[in-house]
């Protein structure tokens, strides 16, 4: 087996599907949330607040500045999936197109990574989780089974003279910190 999905073992009895291509010239496998989900909006409470207040040329304290910066932290939404590939790849993960277009949602660095270690890693199993953000106005209930995002298996290189890396993978997000 070089590359596929497969469920996380807490989630089998849960009628989940694995990603699939829409179209025979489609790249990216469709991912869909395990779960009903709620991304709230990133223009309610103390985010606004504080462009109000920045606005007015109102000084903000830390606390104000923290409060606000929280409001725009990305959600992590499951979807009960991991994935297997070789050693040389990783799967890109990705907005559909119909995500910021039709719904408001974003992933907020562009795009995800992960890394053919992160497959049956101690933390979570190699559960796939999409990081939202979600800039429309009002909150967005994700449902079960919606569609949230691709993902595309790549190839990828290495340096001629890198110090190959010695660490192994011990979680999930961030886990390879310094």
């Amino acid at each position: 087996m070089k590359r596929g999905f497969k469920i996380i073992s807490s989630k089998q009895d849960q009628d989940l599907h694995l990603p699939q291509r829409q179209t025979a010239g489609a790249a990216g496998y469709d991912f869909e949330a395990s779960e009903d989900f709620v991304l709230p909006s990133i223009w309610k409470g103390n985010f606004i607040k504080a462009l109000w207040q920045i606005h007015q040329q109102k000084q903000l304290t830390d606390g104000e500045f923290k409060a606000a910066d929280a409001s725009l932290k990305p959600y992590l939404v499951p979807t009960g999936i991991k994935a297997y590939m070789q050693p040389d790849e990783f799967l890109l993960l990705a907005d559909r197109s119909s995500g910021p277009l039709k719904r408001r949602l974003v992933l907020p660095n562009g795009v995800g990574i992960v890394d053919a270690d992160y497959y049956d890693n101690d933390s979570n199993e190699g559960e796939i989780f999409f990081q939202l953000i979600n800039y429309g106005l009002r909150d967005y209930h994700v449902k079960k089974g919606e569609r949230i995002g691709q993902g595309i298996f790549m190839p990828y290189l290495t340096a001629d003279d890198e110090e190959k890396p010695q660490a192994q993978r011990t979680g999930g997000f961030g886990s390879t910190k310094k």
